[in-house]
């Protein structure tokens, strides 16, 4: 159905409902509408790694991780499958009248938000710190949710709309000043590639006000997705937004001045209960039933769209319930968790030999925790595999495996009654009878996330800084102390400053948080069954970073991310190791494609990640370090050598003016290729150099 025939039967529809059916509508637990067969419709459900607190579900990595996987097409598959198994769930539910929350086919992801600051606790719902790297991926995951067919398979939501990054505590009354350079620049690309390439249904608006105006209803905001971007789909706000606006923002002084300041400004749905003034705004004079009918088409336009209204029949409505958690998508999540794994150190002793390492101590306390699989947004698998479940599986017969939690997450000691550190003792004893010890430490949901969400019971929220919590720094040094080889498993899902582990351990793999079935995928690559291949999409900064970096109420781009970082940091953004050793041997570049000639000269089969990097040399608006602007995942064997082409868009040969208006660069650029970025702590923890070429505009 085009979104014209969709549109001409939403107004039709529309037209026969009253007045209190259509402002029905607005609210995101929307009435049935019995007299003109409309049935009710909750808008509210989540897709960020998969189908999200509706029942069982396959679960993925955590949107960090798939980012991590640099593979735009994997990415797109597995929110193919997201919404075969929301379809399936939907058809399931709606025949037995369930229509709750979460039951719907309005999937209220991606999170395309820059993840532009280290200490906030939403961005491993987000595909990491750059512009371009969250486009991409974004435009591949609305594609995968919304399928190539007749009608929507589900419909995606870009959000949060805009600059919208922490801190989590201020957010319902913050106000993220920020300039027309940065807004252009950084936080607006990825929306309006979701809006003119990929078609993306649904905008929500962000919490905060931006440049003063709330999110939710910001004019300058609105006039660039309705008038420049051309956006016909829905707009929605977060959840209990507009209640900000009297109660925090205080742009208006009651709901019904809110209702009012929402409506006209554009926001057609309310997830919260604002809108339920509206009627009453009608009656002051304060909105007109035009503003109501307008918005209540667009949301029926969508539920049209993906074929749910009246008698439209679609391909998708006999996928049956059996597809959800199905072995095909299982399979997918385990090849999404191999992807997404970053080595960030190897000395040597990966991949591990069952016939050579001995007894295992595995020590810490997320190697047995579920939570820290599956990160937040998740739904609900039928098996869980920790990393400690997946060594034990991996080394069934082979090899004693010794297990201590070492300590908790957070607090100074496992049991309550106990003294500090209570679980040190038997920690180091494991340690010191053991031949390898595999130390997993870092974070989950209860740590970072979500201000307030329900979905962590209130304990979340941004890192005050970027250390490990104090017993998990106790517990690392007494372990290492030990002297046995030890490789450090990091879950967590934003930068953690590893500076002790990094010189103490002999290898480090970072897992993010890699699914229910993830610890399988962990024990698979320490033990050389695949190779590592994911890069990270973001920056991992040492601690003392913060004292540099700007205020984290700041929204300046200066000193923040791989773009804007003066300093070095631990781990640079697009580093990551593998068990083989890819190199650039050759590059060719004009103003369309870099041709490069790529070479496994190591001994170990493995994927890899070629990063091109631009650099504007000569415009005094370019950002002051290399830019990527295209990359492509990789397969060669050891020895192998192959060529490959590697797309450049016209956009990378522009800067953004102060003014916030792309123009042509200089003309004057170096393009960079290589299996990371083009920067000096890259080539000092790789040992080797991206390759250059000059283009010439």
């Amino acid at each position: 159905m085009t979104r014209e025939e969709a549109v001409k039967k939403a107004e039709e529809l529309v037209s026969l409902m009253t007045t209190e059916e259509k402002a029905g509508q607005l609210l995101f637990n929307a009435p049935a509408i019995e007299r003109l067969g409309v049935p009710e419709y909750n808008w509210w459900n989540e897709a960020l790694h998969g189908v999200a607190r509706a029942g069982t579900a396959t679960v993925f990595p955590q949107a960090i991780g798939m980012a991590a996987m640099f593979d735009d097409e994997q990415l797109e598959k597995t929110a193919d499958a997201i919404a075969t198994e929301a379809r399936a769930k939907y058809n399931a539910f709606s025949s037995l009248g369930d229509r709750d929350i979460y039951h719907g086919l309005t999937m209220w992801s991606p999170n395309i938000n820059i993840f532009r600051d280290p200490r906030w606790g939403r961005g491993h719902e987000t595909y990491g710190e750059d512009p371009y790297l969250t486009a991409t991926l974004g435009k591949a995951f609305v594609r995968g949710l919304q399928g190539n067919g007749e009608y929507l398979k589900t419909a995606a939501c870009a959000k949060h709309f805009a600059v919208h990054s922490g801190p989590e505590e201020l957010r319902h009354s913050f106000n993220a000043i920020v300039s027309e350079k940065d807004l252009t620049e950084t936080y607006l690309p990825a929306f309006k590639a979701l809006v003119e390439e990929a078609g993306v249904e649904s905008v929500m608006g962000a919490y905060n006000r931006t440049n003063y105006e709330p999110c939710c209803a910001n004019s300058y905001l609105m006039n660039k997705l309705r008038g420049e971007w051309n956006f016909k789909g829905h707009f929605v706000s977060d959840c209990w937004a507009l209640n900000d606006f009297h109660e925090h923002h205080r742009v208006t002084g009651c709901p019904v001045e809110t209702v009012a300041l929402a409506l006209k400004t554009g926001c057609d749905l309310n997830c919260g209960c604002t809108y339920e003034f509206i009627l009453q705004a009608l009656e002051e004079g304060k909105i007109t039933e035009e503003d109501i009918t307008k918005s209540a088409v667009r949301l029926m336009t969508a539920r049209y769209l993906l074929g749910i209204l009246g008698d439209e029949k679609t391909d998708y409505d006999s996928i049956p319930y059996t597809v959800v958690e199905c072995d095909e998508h299982r399979e997918l999540a385990h090849q999404d968790a191999l992807k997404s794994c970053v080595l960030l150190k190897n000395s040597g002793i990966l991949p591990l030999q069952k016939e050579t390492c001995g007894t295992i101590a595995v020590i810490g306390p997320n190697a047995d925790n579920r939570t820290s699989l599956i990160g937040n947004y998740h739904g609900t698998s039928s098996r869980y595999v920790t990393v400690l479940e997946g060594i034990q599986d991996m080394t069934a017969g082979t090899n004693r495996i010794l297990y201590s939690q070492g300590c908790a997450l957070s607090e100074d000691r496992v049991e309550p009654l106990a003294r500090q550190d209570d679980r040190i003792a038997e920690a180091v004893t494991a340690a010191k009878y053991a031949d390898t010890v595999i130390l997993v430490l870092g974070l989950d949901e209860t740590l970072e996330g979500e201000e307030g969400d329900t979905g962590n019971s209130y304990y979340s929220g941004d890192k005050k800084d970027l250390l490990l919590p104090e017993p998990q720094r106790i517990l690392a040094k007494k372990v290492l102390e030990v002297g046995k080889p030890t490789i450090v498993i990091l879950m967590a899902g934003s930068s953690i400053d590893l500076s002790y582990e990094e010189e103490h351990a002999e290898a480090v793999l970072l897992t993010w948080y890699p699914g229910a079935g993830g610890g399988t995928a962990v024990a698979e690559l320490l033990f050389g069954e695949a190779s590592p291949s994911g890069k990270l999409p973001v920056t991992f900064y040492h601690n003392e970073a913060l004292e540099e970096m700007p205020a984290f109420t700041d929204y300046a781009m200066k000193g923040r991310t791989y773009r804007y970082y003066g300093g070095t940091p631990l781990y640079p953004f697009g580093y990551g190791l593998t068990y083989g050793k890819c190199t650039v041997r050759e590059i060719r570049a004009d103003h369309e494609t870099v041709q490069v000639l790529a070479k496994n000269e190591g001994t170990a089969d493995t994927e890899d990640v070629i990063e091109i990097y631009l650099k504007d040399n000569s415009s005094p608006f370019a950002p002051p370090n290399p830019v990527l602007c295209g990359f492509k995942r990789i397969r060669l064997a050891a020895g192998e050598e192959a060529r490959y082409s590697i797309k450049i868009e016209k956009e990378a040969f522009t800067v953004v003016n102060d003014e916030g208006k792309r123009i042509p660069g200089s003309g004057n650029y170096t393009v960079y290729a290589g299996f990371g970025g083009p920067d000096p702590r890259t080539a000092e923890l790789t040992g080797t150099e991206a390759l250059t070429a000059a283009i010439r505009l």
